[in-house]
């Protein structure tokens, strides 16, 4: 009997039809059953006379499975796999836990750490190549990627492959999906998880001159149907509906269709978020797509305030992941040229705030290498401290707003009774006023952000305390209780 291991990937290959279009004339699907379970997973035409259908098995022990087809060579096969426990680095996918945080399918924390490289895989091989060297050795541990090529500044070269095939007349045909387009993309969010990075997979956007931007809703339903079929096996797959869905010619209606597309064909239920272009400001919350609907499971943000990652928690009810603030870089748009102490800066309010916050690098570079796009390397000081972030969070764990300090402007939260860290932002105070529980100790450690330093304190605080401050912004204070 075959095996496989837990959260990894079945796959069933059949030989069929080849004759006509078989993207669309042949239906192709399996149910996959362990004891009472059974789940659907549609397949998909691999070109060629081959026909794929993928299972990720979440549950150890004997798992059997059968085929559905329109075509008799393809239908009613019927086999069994062995599922073995996972081992090592292989925790599942990632899910919402606790409400406003992540954690992998067998209770790993997971916290989310991401960069974007929009178009990474539209590049020559070396350069796709360089990039996962670069992903290897940084802080990252999620990456915004587009499936279609963009049309952008910095980002004007041609692609060598494209999703789909061309009629005789030189016009996409959007019923014939290009085979080796999508394998190559399955092979990069392959590798990226084999690296631990999380594929947060951009289904649409609006930067296209090619016409991928402006199918059909029936067409967008086709291309969604079968970009699920090859990729949800894959357990570090996330679905972003859109990256500025706002920018595209769909109304709300059609967005919720196809958020219920992808819901409805995902067997294994990723996480899915859309990403705005409008920004939302405290007097007009319908700037952003409503990421209250059931459909949605995080919200995905564009924002350059994140003070205000507590009103967004709020308002949705939902982990709040702010992919996108800003990015260090040099480049003409504001967008894109801050500095890195700034983002640094973001990063800590908007995490100390109960959120998690996107990194992006946009350094001019000879051929228009630029990272947030293409790829390649990393130029900026901003992914040392963000490892530093990520490090102290990690000790830390998931962090839920609390009030130890009087002073509104400060960003505060940690585990009520266990764990607290503030962060002073732009603020300089030479003293620190807190109000820390009655009874209890903690020992306390000054983290100053920039310069990666944690500096204990010899004394113990409790109650109503005062600390002495560097009178310096972008400081920290973490505490932990001891008795």
């Amino acid at each position: 009997m075959n095996t496989v291991e837990q959260w990894d990937i079945f796959e069933l290959v059949l030989a069929g039809p080849s004759a006509g279009n078989p993207f669309v004339g042949v239906q192709f699907s399996a149910t996959f059953q362990y004891l009472h379970r059974r789940i659907h997973a549609d397949g998909f035409y691999d070109g060629d006379g081959v026909f794929r259908v993928r299972f990720m098995p979440d549950t150890p022990g004997a798992w059997q499975y059968v085929t559905h087809s329109n075509v008799p060579a393809l239908d009613g096969v019927a086999g069994a796999f062995a599922c073995e426990p996972a081992i090592g680095h292989n925790h599942g996918p990632v899910r919402v836990a606790g409400q406003y945080h992540f954690a992998y399918a067998d209770g790993a924390p997971y916290y989310p750490i991401g960069t974007t490289c929009y178009a990474w895989t539209h590049q020559p091989n070396a350069l796709q190549e360089q990039t996962l060297s670069t992903l290897k050795a940084a802080p990252f541990n999620k990456l915004r990627m587009c499936v279609f090529p963009k049309h952008y500044r910095f980002n004007e070269n041609e692609p060598d492959l494209y999703p789909f095939e061309r009629r005789a007349d030189g016009a996409w045909d959007f019923t014939r999906f290009n085979p080796a387009f999508f394998r190559r993309l399955e092979g990069r969010v392959r590798d990226l998880g084999e690296i631990g990075i999380q594929a947060d997979i951009i289904l649409f956007h609006p930067y296209d001159r090619w016409g991928f931007a402006a199918m059909t809703l029936e067409e967008d339903w086709r291309y969604l149907r079968y970009i699920i079929a090859r990729l949800a096996a894959h357990r570090n797959v996330w679905w972003s509906m859109a990256n500025e869905y706002d920018l595209m010619k769909k109304s709300v209606s059609d967005w919720d269709a196809l958020f219920q597309c992808v819901q409805e064909c995902d067997p294994y239920q990723h996480l899915r978020s859309v990403h705005n272009w409008q920004h939302l400001n405290a007097h007009d919350n319908q700037k952003f797509y409503d990421h209250g609907k059931p459909w949605v499971t995080h919200a995905s943000v564009q924002h350059a305030h994140l003070d205000l990652v507590g009103t967004w928690r709020a308002l949705y009810r939902k982990p709040v992941v702010v992919d996108e603030c800003c990015y260090e870089g040099d480049i003409p748009n504001g967008w894109g040229n801050i500095s890195a102490r700034e983002l640094v800066h973001r990063f800590w309010e908007g995490t100390v705030r109960g959120g998690y916050v996107g990194h992006g690098e946009t350094y001019l570079s000879s051929g228009d290498i630029l990272w947030w796009s293409k790829g390649g390397v990393l130029r900026g000081e901003s992914p040392a401290r963000i490892a530093f972030l990520r490090r102290i969070l990690e000790d830390g764990g998931p962090l839920e707003p609390v009030q130890i300090a009087d002073e509104r402007w400060f960003a505060q939260s940690g585990k009520a009774g266990e764990y607290y860290l503030l962060y002073t932002g732009v603020h300089q105070p030479a003293l620190l006023e807190l109000n820390l529980p009655q009874g209890m100790r903690f020992r306390t450690d000054l983290v100053d952000t920039w310069n990666m330093t944690v500096t204990p304190l010899d004394a113990l605080y409790e109650g109503h305390c005062t600390l002495a401050m560097p009178a310096q912004p972008y400081q920290a204070v973490r505490l932990k209780r001891v008795t």
